[in-house]
Formats: C-alpha cells, structure tokens, sequence
C-alpha cells in the first residue's frame, strides 16, 4: 500500500473522470494503417507462392500469441496471491486479452499453409513415436483444442475482472460497447456480495488458467516451434519458450503503464512505487531467462548428443551467428546490467531504453528459433521485407486489439480501488453466507 493510499481513497468518480481521456485517434490511425501494411505484405507473398510470407507470419504469431497469453496469466496471479499493489495498473495488461480470439484465426490460417512452415506437413517422419506425434490429423485438432480452451478460459477470467467495474462505476467508454456493458451489469446488486463471490469464482478460474498455460504452451512449444526440426528434442524449451513470452509481457505491460501514466495525468494513482516494482520484475524474469538459457546450452553441451547439438550449432554458425549473439544481448545482457540498479528503475528513460531492447530482442528469438530450422543450409540471412512486413502487420492488429479493449470497458479496477469493503478479500468468506471461512480458500 502507497503513502497515497494510507491517506486518501479517491472516489469511483474521481477515479473514471482521472482515467477517461480518450487515446489519441493517431494510435489507431497508426495501428490500422500497419495492420493494412501487413496484411498486403502477406497476401502478396501468398499468391506469389512465397514460402517466407508464410515463415513470418508463424515466429510473428509466436510472438505475439505468447506474449498476450502471459499477459493474462500473470493477471491471474496477481489472485492467486491477492495482490493489492497492481489494482491501479493491472487493467492496462488485462487488455491482452483482445488479442487472443484474434490469434486464434490466425492459428487457423497458419495450419492452411503449413506446407510452407512445417517439416512434418511434406517429409516422412522416421521415428515412429514422432510419426504419430507428429500426425497431422492429431497435431493440428488438437492445438486448435487447446487453444481455444484456454482463450475461453482467459476472456471468462477477465470478463469476471472487468464485470466488478462495469457494474459498479458511471458508465464510460465507448459508444459501440454500451450494450456489452448494459449486459454485463445484469444480475449485479449488491456491492459486498458482488466482490466476494468474484473473488472466489476467480480463485479458481486463476488456478485452472495457469495450469493450463503451463501445460497447454508446453504443448504449443513442441507442435509449433521445437518440432521445426522433427530431430531435435529438449526437456527445458518449452520452459524457455513460454518464459520468454512472458518476459515480454512484463516488458511491454511496463511500457504501457509509463504511457498511461502519463496521458491520464494520473501520477497520484500510479506512483513512483509501481514503477520501481514493475522494474524489479523486469529484472527478476531476465535473470530467469538467462538462467533457462544457459542451463538448457550447458545440459546439451556436456551432453553431446547428436539430436541435441545440431540445433545449437546452426545456431552458432554463420549466417545466424549474429543475430543469436544480438538476442543473447539484447535480451539478458543489456537488460540485466541495465536495470540492476534501483536509480535505473525508477528513472523513465532507461527503463523505456533496457525494456525496448528486451522487447525486440525476444521477437528476434522467435524469429532464430523458427527460421534456421526450417532454412537449415541458408547461405544469407533471410530477413528482409516478409519479415518488417508481417511484423508490422501484427504491431498493428494487435495494437486495433488493445485500443478496442481499453476503450470499451474502465482503465482501472475502481471498484477494488475505492469500495469499502476492498481488503476484506484478503478474508475470504462464504460467497453465499459471507460469513469467514475458518481457514484460507
């Protein structure tokens, strides 16, 4: 709890009136514009038979498909932990959310052109376990199984979320959502009950929705980026993968709040404390990063196996040499340096500069995770206008996404912001009986 918070609770008034300025049309005007560059880079490579549309957009949906998902996992952690000091900026991540229905098209889209991506689309699969892995007929149903579960499960959890406010707070945003936020407030009435009850619907959607990223996006590391190469195997990527998604969901959330934090003018609200934590776990998941990294080089260094180091060493050679050196750096070595000291925290303009720099450094990972893969004896980098292009594209639509989600619903949780009865959470009681229950959930 802030020094701010200890003294003075703004109203619900104060609060929706603090953070109802609108966003400024050029964002959108900017997304859109991107999104439109984007989708003819990719249309005009899919009709001239351009393998490399296809390759962009795949690293480009890992991106950012895993880095939206963390996004809402980590908001149900802030639950599962009863977190209080991220009510004020915690809406600017639930906004990830928006993305997620979007990546599920596109994850459709990839599967029609996965002769262009995928090995196991055109080349016989010689270890039987992984011929039946690998089955089409099994690999894609069930991804898109997954994936739909889980997005389910991530628009239900926020829904929840967001449903406290709009219940309980004048109404604001924007005009083409008035009816979702009408049909949103039925059934609501009384205050206490309402944040009780959610409370405890959202103890347990916030367990189920972060075992399912643990499993679901192992699965997604395996079928859609570790079986690029169907020989080669590691017990630690998918923990790398997901873990790198959510090192930029951190990153990226940390750049909105400052933005935010500044456009609302809502300094009282979002403090210099804030900052400082969000830098710490900026920090903390970069060195975690790091940690997975190595230990997944040095297990398959010193393990020296044939189906393991071949992977590596592509990756260690040229044309791709530079650009795993540039992620190693711009991803840990810069950040970690970079924003070890509390002064770097808290001081914008590193923070901005190291959290930039992390950010393109993991989508250059997912790009060297991908591309030598499936370009193995490629004598040039491959990076050129399919990749800026599709990049950009997804900048953009995912960009639509959020500016959608933050105008259509309150910018921050004002009923846990200002109710009366906002700590006793951290009590639970029977939702029905709102009586204490003798010990935590």
């Amino acid at each position: 709890m802030t020094q701010h918070d200890a003294t003075h609770v703004m109203s619900r008034d104060e609060i929706v009136a603090a953070t109802s300025r609108p966003i400024p049309r050029v964002f959108t005007l900017a997304s859109g514009a991107l999104a439109v560059i984007g989708a003819i880079v990719f249309v005009i490579g899919a009709i001239t038979g351009e393998p490399r549309a296809w390759q962009a957009l795949h690293f480009n949906w890992l991106f950012f498909a895993s880095m939206s998902q963390a996004g809402v996992v980590f908001v149900a952690v802030q639950r599962i932990t009863t977190s209080r000091w991220s009510r004020p900026i915690v809406r600017f991540l639930e906004g990830y959310v928006a993305f997620l229905p979007v990546a599920f098209v596109l994850l459709i889209l990839i599967f029609l052109g996965k002769g262009h991506i995928f090995p196991w689309a055109h080349e016989a699969v010689t270890v039987a376990e992984k011929r039946v892995y690998l089955d089409p007929g099994f690999l894609i149903p069930r991804d898109l199984i997954l994936f739909a579960i889980i997005t389910a499960l991530s628009i239900w959890y926020i829904y929840t979320s967001v449903r406290l406010d709009v219940g309980f707070v004048p109404d604001a945003g924007a005009s083409w959502a008035r009816g979702l936020r009408d049909r949103m407030r039925r059934g609501i009435a009384d205050e206490r009950r309402a944040i009780h009850s959610t409370h405890s619907l959202q103890g347990k959607l916030a367990v189920w929705l972060c075992l399912a990223f643990g499993f679901f996006y192992t699965v997604f590391a395996w079928d859609l980026s570790m079986t690029l190469d169907v020989h080669f195997q590691s017990a630690l990527y998918s923990w790398w993968f997901f873990m790198g998604g959510w090192l930029a969901a951190l990153m990226t959330w940390s750049l909105l709040v400052m933005w935010w934090r500044k456009h609302l003018d809502t300094y009282d609200l979002i403090t210099e404390t804030h900052i400082h934590d969000l830098g710490k776990l900026c920090f903390a998941f970069t060195t975690f990063w790091g940690y997975l990294t190595f230990g997944q080089y040095l297990v398959i260094w010193y393990g020296n196996l044939a189906e393991e180091t071949h992977w590596m060493r592509l990756r260690l050679i040229q044309p791709w040499l530079p650009a795993t050196l540039a992620v190693v750096f711009m991803v840990f070595v810069l950040p970690f340096f970079g924003l070890m000291s509390r002064a770097a925290k808290v001081f914008l303009p590193t923070f901005i500069l190291f959290a930039t720099i992390s950010i393109f450094g993991i989508w250059l990972l997912r790009f060297i995770e991908t591309y030598p893969s499936i370009h193995p004896e490629a004598h040039g980098l491959p990076f050129g206008i399919w990749e800026v292009g599709v990049g950009m594209g997804f900048i953009g639509l995912w960009g639509l996404c959020y500016i959608a989600f933050m105008n259509a619903f309150p910018r921050m949780r004002a009923t846990l912001l200002s109710s009366p009865y906002r700590d006793e959470v951290q009590v639970p009681v029977d939702a029905e009986t709102m009586r204490p229950l003798p010990a935590h959930e």
